[in-house]
């Protein structure tokens, strides 16, 4: 495989933080705004998901397809971090600047999948 080391990184990054979800459900769940019904479905299908689309990075001929996936995903995620912002219990004390910030880092990251998309 010859990649650029950056697609490795963001691989490795979605995986870890995938495996994250199942390691630690909880932290996850505590972010998931309440309109959502089984918050504990959604984290085991949104970790999953960055898993799988870590993985499918790796492989040039599944890279694009991952990489929309991983869009998709953060969009769809975006809400949790909203509600983070929003919620005193589920920003885990963050000051709000940083959780700002955050809002901000969802962006760049769609930015940085778009990158691999074509």
């Amino acid at each position: 495989m010859n990649l650029p080391w950056h697609l490795y990184l963001m691989a490795f990054l979605y995986i870890v933080a995938g495996l994250n979800h199942f390691r630690n459900p909880g932290m996850y769940i505590k972010i998931i705004p309440p309109v959502f019904k089984n918050p504990k479905l959604i984290n085991t299908l949104s970790g999953a998901a960055e898993v799988i689309f870590g993985i499918l990075l790796l492989f040039h001929p599944t890279t694009n397809l991952a990489a929309w996936g991983i869009i998709i995903l953060l969009i769809a995620v975006f809400p949790a971090n909203l509600y983070m912002f929003q919620n005193k219990k589920a920003s885990f004390g963050l000051p709000k600047w940083i959780l700002f910030v955050r809002l901000f880092l969802q962006i760049i990251l769609v930015y940085w999948a778009y990158q691999y998309t074509f």
